[in-house]
């Protein structure tokens, strides 16, 4: 989709004090120069330690690129959105951004916080990229993904066995959850685990069936709801409840064999892979495609891209949009393949990379899953989209919980969405 200049309205952050947290390059110092005469490139990024893909970046840039130094400015994760927020209304002179989401990105941008990236941009194969078009503001590019991650069906393969997972509608998929849910008490084991975020009925369902997450008119989620809590009544899924009130976390029921399939975002093998590594695990799990509402050939799923983005108050802007240019390209979408993490370039040799990492599945059916046909962004950015998030989050708890019908939930998103923010 196509970010529109009416996202310039959206109401500046007030930031009443200033975040506690302080952003510093991973050594733990603020040097703004290097003193062995390189130019020096300073990212902000968020755990630096324990997110590879920055390291894997980091090194093979500068392998290439000799003559710079980059510099990881380092802020906890959660802080991250408002850190960066404050920075830039400070005047920080941070080079790189890392765009945690469109929706920051769209903040930044259209606050005339960013440097243009369009003359780099258009210089891209746009076939071989998967979120780039999620940057376009009006024909203008202020950022370059780096990452794509979109929504793939992990399963155990093991208790799958020789079923054909290759082409599965939902109501496959509900007919195979209760058909692999084996035992009772401590030994259950659930047919599928959907985790408690809306987005895996609503995202789903929009992306599936063309429905507009900011319409105000929410009937599209029925059947995805319908199966979902048909799942929960049959037993064949860990009902939300429990899963909410025990903050149970989706990789444990895979990993532990509590659950046969799992919907989730395709960041998730970087994770197992490094379980399996540690001896954590030893799940011999696979990805198939995403289920879809028809069986049609084409593979249709929602997932967001990561970018870099460079300051517009930034100090050494060129050699900051090198280090833009070559993280998004061909290179460094190889530097990220190798350690499982999904990049927005692909192409043949990249997915062939992807697949050669240590313990990833190597069968036809994985490798089939990531490629999907197109990829909806998880959710539509304007200046109504965190209100809009906020409602459909809570009347989508309620659904699931049992403490509202699907018909009673969706009415009230319609008329909440329609008289609180249209």
């Amino acid at each position: 989709m196509k970010l529109k200049k009416k996202l310039a309205h959206i109401a500046p952050l007030v930031v009443a004090t200033a975040l506690t947290a302080t952003a510093c390059n991973a050594s733990g110092t603020d040097s703004s120069s290097s003193s062995d005469g390189k130019t020096v490139v300073k990212v902000a990024l968020w755990n630096y330690k324990t997110t590879p893909e920055f390291k894997a970046l980091i090194d093979g840039f500068e392998a290439k690129n000799p003559d710079i130094d980059v510099q990881p400015v380092d802020i906890l994760a959660d802080n991250y959105p408002d850190k960066v927020t404050t920075m830039l209304a400070g005047g920080d002179t941070t080079d790189v951004l890392t765009m945690k989401n469109v929706t920051d990105y769209a903040r930044y941008a259209t606050r005339g916080q960013l440097l243009p990236l369009t003359d780099e941009a258009t210089k891209l194969d746009k076939a071989s990229y998967s979120g780039l078009d999620d940057y376009d503001l009006d024909g203008k590019y202020y950022a370059l993904p780096y990452r794509s991650d979109f929504w793939v069906l992990f399963y155990n393969k093991d208790m799958a066995g020789t079923t054909d997972m290759s082409k599965l509608t939902w109501d496959d998929y509900a007919q195979l959850a209760k058909k692999f849910t084996k035992g009772s008490g401590s030994d259950k084991v659930y047919g599928a685990y959907h985790h408690i975020w809306r987005s895996v009925v609503q995202a789903m369902s929009s992306a599936q069936t063309g429905g507009d997450q900011l319409g105000g008119d929410y009937a599209f989620f029925k059947d995805q709801y319908e199966m979902a809590l048909g799942l929960q009544k049959a037993k064949a899924t860990l009902s939300f409840s429990a899963a909410s009130s025990n903050q149970v976390t989706y990789d444990s029921q895979l990993t532990t064999g509590k659950a046969a399939m799992v919907p989730m975002g395709s960041w998730w093998a970087a994770a197992l892979l490094a379980e399996k590594k540690q001896g954590k695990n030893d799940i011999n799990w696979g990805m198939a495609p995403i289920p879809q509402v028809k069986n049609d050939g084409k593979t249709v799923t929602f997932g967001s891209p990561t970018a870099f983005a460079v300051n517009k108050k930034a100090k050494n802007a060129d050699a900051a949009k090198k280090f833009v240019t070559w993280a998004s390209g061909p290179e460094g979408a190889a530097a990220v393949a190798k350690i499982g993490v999904t990049p927005a370039y692909t192409s043949g040799e990249i997915l062939d990379t992807f697949f050669s990492v240590e313990g990833m599945p190597t069968d036809e059916l994985s490798r089939k899953a990531m490629q999907p046909s197109t990829v909806q962004l998880e959710m539509p950015v304007s200046d109504k989209t965190s209100d809009i998030d906020q409602i459909l989050k809570e009347e989508h708890e309620l659904i699931m919980s049992g403490e509202k019908s699907v018909d009673e939930g969706i009415k009230e998103m319609d008329d909440r969405v329609r008289n609180e923010v249209q």
